[in-house]
Parts: C-alpha cells; sequence; structure tokens
C-alpha cells in the first residue's frame, strides 16, 4: 500500500494553513492520503493574525476559528517554536517531506530613504504593533512622550498605528493586550495624530470599514480638510472601476464638510503631502517637513514646489512589510519574494527548486487581504500535485513522521504542538476571566512555552 504524500509547510500564519487546507481538499488526501508538518517559529500559531492585527479588531481574529478547525485535522501536526534556518534547514526538511511549502509571511518594515528617517523617535510601524500585539521578541517598554505624531502612510497599518496611538488605555482595556502593554499605552502623550499620504482620497488603500471605524471612539475626533478632496480623470476612474475606493473617498468627503467636535484626541487625514525630510535636533525627531502635491490627471501626483513644517515628536513610517530572506532559497532583493512560478521556487537558471514551494507575502509581496491569500494556496498546492501525479517530487530518505520527533530531540529542541496551544489558549483565557475579558496575552516566550508544556 503506497504511504501517504509527506508535505512540510513553514508558517502557521493564514498562508500556510490555507495551503494545508487545500491540500486536505484535494483528492490525494482520500488516496494515497496526505501527512502534513507546520512548522513554525513562533511557540503559538496564527502568525499575523497573532501578532499583526490590532486587539481591537475582534472580527478580524475571528478569522482564527476557521484556520482552527484546519488545525484540528488528525492529518496535521504543529511543530511551534521551531526556527527554520536554525533549527531547522532545507536539507533537513527534503530528508523528511516529498515536498516543503514555504509560507514565511513578511514581518519587518519596509525602508523608506528619507533625511532624518534614523533620528531617535522615529519607528517602524511594524516594529510598534509587535509591541502592541505581544510578541515575545521585542522590548516590553515604548516609548510614548511625544504629545504630536506623524504616521507616514495611507493603509490599514498606518490607520492601526494612528488608532492605537489615539485611543485611550482603558478604550484597549477590554481586548487582550497584556499588562506591559496597558502600561505603556496608560503613559502615552499623544494628543495630536496627523496621517500623511502623498496622493489623494481616491488612491488611498485603506478599507472602508477600518476607515469608519476611526470614527467609531469616543475619543477621537477625525479631521480631513476640505482642500484635500481633489480627483482628477484618473481618480474619478479609479472611483468607478472600484467600489471600495469609492466608499474611502465617500467617507473622507463626508468627514471634511462636518464641524470639528470637541473629542480630546484629534486624528488628522492628510492628502497630497508627500514626506521629504524629518527634522531633528540633538539626535531626535522635533517635526517633519512635506511637499504639497497635486493630481497630474492619471491619479499619479507631480510636487507643486510648496513645502510645510509639521510640529511633532514622533514620526512612525507605515510603507509596508518585508519579508526575510529564507537560507537555502533564491531571492528577488527589489521585491523582497522568492521568486516563482504558480507557487514553484524557481532557480536563477529558470528551473524549479524541485519539491519546493511558497505562498503568501513571502510569494507575492505584502499586498490584499487575509482573503487573498487563499487563491495564492490553491495555486500552490494545485502545482505542488501536478509534480506528485507527475513523478517529479524527489523522494525523502526517511518519510516515517517519528523521523521529525527523533530529529528534534536529538537536536534538543523545545517545541509546541497543537495540544500545546490549546493548553496555551487555556491559560490565556484563564488570565482574562477576572477582570471579565475574553483572554489576557501571555508575551514572555519562556512562559508561553511552560504553558504549552513544551
Amino acid at each position: 500500500m503506497p504511504r501517504p504524500l509527506r508535505v512540510a509547510i513553514v508558517g502557521s500564519g493564514p498562508a500556510g494553513i490555507y495551503a494545508a487546507d487545500a491540500l486536505l481538499k484535494s483528492e490525494v488526501a482520500a488516496e494515497p492520503g496526505v501527512s502534513i508538518d507546520i512548522f513554525e517559529r513562533m511557540p503559538a500559531p496564527f502568525g499575523l493574525i497573532r501578532y499583526g492585527v490590532a486587539p481591537d479588531h475582534p472580527r478580524i481574529k475571528g478569522i482564527i476559528t476557521a484556520l482552527h478547525q484546519v488545525l484540528d485535522k488528525p492529518q496535521i501536526r504543529l511543530f511551534g517554536n521551531v526556527d527554520y534556518g536554525t533549527d531547522i534547514g532545507l536539507d533537513d526538511l527534503r530528508a523528511f517531506y516529498d515536498g516543503v511549502i514555504f509560507a514565511t509571511g513578511a514581518t519587518a518594515d519596509r525602508t523608506l530613504s528619507l533625511p532624518g528617517i534614523d533620528l531617535d523617535g522615529s519607528y517602524g510601524a511594524a516594529d510598534f504593533v509587535s509591541w502592541y500585539d505581544g510578541h515575545p521578541d521585542v522590548p516590553r517598554t515604548w516609548p510614548l512622550a511625544a504629545e504630536k505624531v506623524a504616521v507616514l502612510g495611507v493603509g490599514n497599518v498606518a490607520l492601526d498605528v494612528a488608532r492605537i496611538l489615539a485611543k485611550t488605555a482603558d478604550e484597549l482595556l477590554p481586548t487582550e493586550i497584556p499588562a506591559n502593554v496597558y502600561e505603556g499605552l496608560k503613559a502615552n502623550r499623544a494628543k495630536e495624530i496627523h496621517v500623511f499620504g502623498r496622493r489623494g482620497p481616491a488612491q488611498a488603500k485603506f478599507s472602508p470599514m477600518e476607515l469608519r471605524e476611526l470614527d467609531h471612539s469616543p475619543n477621537i475626533e477625525v479631521i480631513v480638510d476640505p482642500e484635500d478632496i481633489d480627483y482628477d480623470e484618473g481618480s474619478i476612474t479609479t472611483r468607478r472601476g472600484n467600489k471600495q475606493a469609492d466608499m474611502v473617498a465617500k467617507t473622507l468627503e463626508n468627514w471634511a464638510i462636518r464641524d470639528v467636535g470637541d473629542r480630546p484626541h484629534k486624528l488628522f487625514l492628510h492628502f497630497f503631502e508627500s514626506p521629504v525630510e524629518v527634522l531633528g535636533e540633538d539626535g531626535k525627531v522635533v517635526g517633519l517637513r512635506t511637499e504639497r502635491t497635486e493630481l497630474d490627471g492619471t491619479g499619479n501626483v507631480k510636487g507643486t514646489g510648496t513645502f510645510n513644517t509639521w510640529d511633532v515628536g514622533a514620526v512612525y513610517r507605515a510603507v509596508g512589510y518585508l519579508s526575510d530572506k529564507l537560507p537555502k532559497l533564491p531571492w528577488d532583493i527589489d521585491s523582497g519574494t522568492v521568486p516563482d512560478e504558480g507557487g514553484r521556487v524557481m532557480q536563477e537558471s529558470g528551473e524549479h527548486l524541485q519539491s519546493t514551494y511558497v505562498t503568501g507575502w513571502i510569494r507575492r509581496g505584502p499586498i490584499g487581504l487575509i482573503g487573498h491569500t487563499k487563491g495564492d494556496a490553491n495555486e500552490t498546492v494545485k502545482n505542488l500535485l501536478e509534480d506528485y501525479a507527475g513523478g517529479r517530487l524527489h523522494t525523502p530518505a526517511a518519510p516515517d513522521p517519528e523521523a521529525v520527533d527523533a530529529f528534534l530531540a536529538e537536536r534538543d529542541i523545545r517545541f509546541t504542538t497543537w495540544d500545546g496551544w490549546y493548553k496555551l489558549d487555556a491559560a490565556e483565557k484563564a488570565l482574562g476571566e477576572p477582570e471579565g475579558r475574553e483572554r489576557v496575552k501571555i508575551v514572555e516566550r519562556e512562559d508561553m512555552l511552560r504553558a504549552s508544556g513544551a
């Protein structure tokens, strides 16, 4: 009787779990069967759903329920706290599996080349998100002394950063934020948040719902300058062809024509302001310089030669995430992705790196919403299965699942399991129960390992 197809997936975020789901729904799952091991460098699964989604977005975190159902399947094993490139390498995975799918996502901040961007008080949004989401590998404190703050970027991450900075700590206390984050936010002095985009309202990358949520807080007054509501032919075309862009523009228009209220924290959404320099004094951020832009007819903008100076004490760049280069895999330095064709990893020679695949942000870059990764996963798995049917996968030397456990034991690697996640989940919920909260996130890696029974 033929053995099951053995597949390793590196990364337990939505991309990796969607790939596992696609494998389980394939014809191969019925005969000869599939056996899937998911490797995750964090002690807990779910990737950016756990460590990249703002704590006041429980609706998005609800996706975990669907992902949970996939990981509950008996054909899947989870190996948490196992770092690819350090604890296990590509050659090791090849010894145990017919195919390997990398779904490691993107967690670092994309760079922004501006004078002064390295000053004290200039931060990457991804680092701030990791802090308030209780990531175990970042510092436990965050400097929040600035009363006026700039956020560069007009995507959903910029909205998250601005909203967390503008809300009060007590507003966020009912969420899963750990104690160190609550204490840090209690000391937050920010009263004015300025979000800057170099193009216009029709080009903003906000999701309509996330944008509207800004206005739900009793403490945040969202302000849009009527001068920033402008469209050219390209912008009108965008609105006609993109329902989300049109909804965003309408929301911004409504905010621009209303009277400014008296909520204590002001959140300004600025358009047609292109950052040109972070201003500093004694090595610290003291301001931001922008150039006023105007539409050129195509939806793009050009500089006007008019400059504005903004009095801010901190600058957060939210200009996109960047993936980490993966050892032993080809790399496109410009896009920050692994070169591929249909999910097949492609070498410089133009040949497929046998049995090796990618999906999600490591494949196409950090664009699109979480649901878009499902299509990626389906395509990647389809091509893996085509290679399997065509006999193009390599044959692993040790396909027995127990060989993986023996390998990790021999290297003395402490790993968490899916059963361990249930224990950690229960421990976090127990921490929240006395305060009437759904959970309180455990932050320290050692505490996570202990709670998981690693």
